[in-house]
């Protein structure tokens, strides 16, 4: 796919464009960070040439002024909250994340725990924290919050919650997904730090929508696709074209929740420092796109993918058809069909050609290559092993998989683990090619290549296995599929 994006323009801009904001206060800025810090993938999806630790890389730019502050909820605690992207329960993520940043250099000074009311399983993991060293704090639920403004910003509101004590100019409050009280906690910490005499400042950066689009861009498109569950939608911010006479592009739940902020604002400080929800953000995404129809065919491709997604999961019972309706909606506004995908034409073409399941995906230099089910394998293990030949150069005729390998395999899953199904999965594949390579040079070579696939479009004519999902997963192939007719 061409680059559409430039991650270091982005990098060196987004990194000077926040350095300036703190400038505006007395040098203490509260970044609310929304979406995913280190692994945005979606970004590196819609914006070709975005890398998806590229906020985590223009973090680095300001390391020595930056300090985090990670966010999680009591409540998500209590409930086992699951990040579905990586199978982990929140509290278990914010450690994995704090991990990571600190890995990289940066400074993690403390975790709050939000909408606290002393449930169990929640002062159970504040326990657990501060035996590992680390600093928390708590903020409490607020009844009547957001509206009741006189009570938030009062000393029984925002005074009761605990103060977070923090060392650099530069807070980053981040979250290991929505809802957890990121702005909460900037706000709580502006009323705070305002109490002992410091005009601290807040501001949000959120990539998505990008304010500087137009409204039905397909980038922005995308975000709505990507938030169909949440129902979010683009909209024009009303409050900066009243007070700039400028249209830019914002969504719904930031817009319906400005007065309020507004509010606060004024009742801490006496004034507002925003007259808009553009105001607040901090975002230069839109001024690093270098390609901008290579940003638009990634982020059709992206819509359409998300539409994929949500039909397989409506007919697994995951997903309302509400949201696949909102989607649907979402493929006529940018223009495209199914057929925009062109690995759905491939797979569909070859299941009708071979009439039986099938898999297609396309590789970097557009190539085509295909696979279908057999007695040993299925549809994405043969497209697997396909694509894997191609990028080696290695001749079609030859068999990767020797069948005396594979026939032990399906003997241990029928025989003795209990499985119907005698073909074997991708990652079953991978492992018997792994054991031959040894021996052949040629599954070496082979198992060479697997890099290659990561950011792959791929598509399946069938549902997959579970395991065929995660394989994909972990391969970096952008998979889509659809019926029902599945392979175990």
């Amino acid at each position: 796919m061409k680059q559409g994006f430039s991650n270091e323009k982005y990098i060196e801009m987004q990194s000077a464009h926040i350095r300036e904001r703190i400038s505006h206060f007395d040098n203490k800025l509260y970044l609310e960070f929304g979406g995913k810090l280190y692994d945005d993938y979606h970004a590196s999806r819609v914006l070709p040439g975005f890398e998806p630790d590229a906020k985590l890389r223009m973090l680095l730019q300001l390391k020595d002024q930056v300090e985090i502050v990670m966010a999680i909820s009591a409540e998500d605690i209590e409930k086992h909250k699951v990040r579905a992207d990586y199978g982990i329960t929140y509290d278990n993520d914010i450690l994995r994340l704090k991990g990571i940043l600190e890995g990289m250099g940066l400074f993690v000074g403390s975790i709050v725990m939000t909408h606290f009311t002393g449930q169990y399983r929640a002062e159970l993991f504040k326990e657990r924290l501060e035996k590992m060293g680390i600093k928390v704090y708590r903020h409490y639920l607020i009844p009547g919050y957001p509206n009741n403004i006189p009570l938030i910003v009062s000393d029984e509101g925002y005074g009761k919650n605990e103060y977070i004590e923090t060392e650099r100019p530069l807070i980053v409050v981040t979250a290991p997904g929505p809802g957890s009280g990121k702005m909460a906690t900037c706000l709580s910490q502006l009323y705070h730090e305002h109490k002992r005499g410091i005009r601290a400042g807040y501001a949000k950066f959120e990539t998505f929508p990008i304010w500087n689009l137009p409204l039905n861009h397909p980038v922005n498109l995308a975000y709505e696709a990507a938030t169909a569950d949440l129902k979010d939608v683009n909209m024009i911010d009303p409050f900066h074209l009243e007070a700039y006479n400028k249209v830019t592009v914002n969504y719904n739940r930031d817009v319906e929740i400005f007065p309020v902020l507004k509010a606060i604002f004024e009742r801490i400080y006496g004034s507002s420092m925003y007259q808009s929800p553009t105001d607040m953000g901090v975002n230069m995404a839109g001024n690093c796109i270098i390609d901008d129809d290579a940003c638009k065919e990634a982020s059709n491709q992206e819509i359409i993918r998300r539409y994929f997604v949500a039909k397989a999961g409506l007919l697994k019972g995951k997903v309302s058809e509400d949201e696949v309706g909102r989607l649907e909606l979402l493929l006529n506004k940018a223009g495209v069909t199914e057929e925009d995908r062109r690995v759905v034409v491939a797979a569909r073409d070859y299941a009708k050609q071979t009439n039986g399941p099938a898999a297609a995906i396309q590789l970097e230099d557009g190539k085509m290559v295909t696979g279908r089910t057999s007695d040993l394998i299925g549809a994405c293990t043969a497209m697997l092993l396909n694509a894997l030949k191609t990028l080696g150069g290695i001749e079609d005729e030859v068999k990767l998989l020797d069948p005396a390998n594979i026939t032990p395999i399906q003997k241990l899953k029928v025989d003795y683990l209990g499985s119907r199904n005698p073909r074997i999965h991708m990652e079953e594949a991978l492992i018997a090619l792994s054991a031959g390579a040894t021996t052949n040079p040629l599954a070496k070579k082979a198992l060479e290549q697997l890099p290659k696939l990561r950011g792959m479009q791929a598509h399946s004519s069938v549902i997959l296995s579970e395991a065929d999902e995660k394989t994909c997963q972990k391969l970096g192939i952008r998979m889509t599929v659809e019926n029902m007719d599945n392979e175990r």
